[in-house]
């Protein structure tokens, strides 16, 4: 999943519960540019930020690895 995908689903999913930026953010403990950037697709982040906003936000943190054909 691209950055700006994950970025999409964790505003979209945002919005449905009505938490703001700087809510979320301070419910899974990073800061709100993090999320700000992150919504835009503008960051990079670690799977354990990942992994604390999906948390606050009620989805599981699933990863796929795909192999070379």
């Amino acid at each position: 999943m691209l950055v700006q995908e994950i970025g999409d689903t964790i505003k979209k999913r945002r919005k449905q519960l009505r938490i703001t930026q700087p809510n979320l953010a301070e419910l899974a403990e990073v800061s709100p540019n993090t999320i700000y950037k992150l919504e835009r697709g503008q960051a990079n982040p670690t799977i354990e930020i990942i992994g604390k906003i999906a948390d606050v936000l009620g989805m599981e943190l699933t990863i796929q690895i795909k192999g070379r054909k």
